[in-house]
């Protein structure tokens, strides 16, 4: 049994932005219980990780589509926080996981259509409604966008669009639980060089040069830039903001 004074849920933090954010969370003495969707050996790694920087971590397998799961995760989640904090609630949740599948206007079809919409909205939207009642009155939570919901990038329709849809959801949440003290804001970051889209951006220098003639401040983002913005919205520094877009793209398209 450990004590913590918070907890944080972050969906798809084996890796990339979630893995950054769960990391800068646990510097700053918040423990997390973290999802995955494949590679459970990456999870363990970060638990371990976070277990070296002085925090508790849990790590628990999650499709963030597959709405049918949802109930037998929120049980596991219930479990986990009696088991391992003595607890009923947690304090922040961040919905992060992803997928990606390119894809321009002719070539969706209703299948993959429904894989990128399942991932990110209608999972954000269903585990958001069933973590509620799990979430602590005076709580946080962050909804990952993406900067494109701004500007046009080929063959991302889809993802934009849900990511948009998201946005709004932040909005209309802010408002719903507002009343019991809870923050709700997205952060919307630019082309992040993780292993996102087979590391497109990751591995290959003239994606990334293009892209850095795109930002203001003149480089492609890594997975920190993210996490650290997220583990920022997070902290009672900023209790006064709630319904918000935070870009975090380096000014990129401006």
């Amino acid at each position: 049994m450990t004590t913590s004074s918070h907890i944080a849920l972050i969906t798809g933090a084996n890796r990339g932005i979630g893995r950054s954010a769960a990391l800068h969370l646990a510097r700053e003495g918040v423990d997390v219980i973290l999802t995955y969707r494949s590679h459970p050996e990456e999870a363990a790694q970060v638990v371990q990780e976070i277990a070296e920087l002085g925090a508790t971590a849990v790590a628990l397998e999650l499709d963030a589509g597959a709405v049918e799961s949802f109930d037998g995760f929120v049980a596991s989640v219930t479990d986990v926080l009696r088991r391992t904090w003595d607890r009923d609630t947690f304090d922040y949740l961040v919905n992060n996981a992803g997928m990606q599948i390119p894809m321009s206007f002719g070539e969706v079809t209703e299948e993959n259509f429904d894989r990128v919409v399942n991932v990110y909205f209608k999972g954000v939207y269903f585990l958001t409604q069933k973590l509620s009642g799990l979430l602590a009155d005076n709580g946080a939570i962050v909804n990952v966008s993406s900067a494109m919901t701004r500007f046009y990038v080929p063959e991302r329709i889809v993802y934009s669009a849900a990511k948009g849809a998201v946005e709004v959801l932040t909005r209309y949440l802010a408002q719903d639980l507002g009343r019991r003290g809870i923050r709700v804001n997205t952060v919307a970051p630019g082309a992040v060089a993780t292993d996102f889209s087979g590391g497109l951006l990751r591995d290959n220098p003239q994606v990334q040069e293009h892209i850095a003639g795109l930002t203001a401040l003149g480089r492609i983002a890594v997975a920190d830039d993210a996490g650290g913005a997220i583990a920022a919205l997070l902290r009672a520094d900023n209790r006064w903001v709630s319904g918000q877009r935070i870009e975090v793209s380096g000014g990129m398209h401006l």
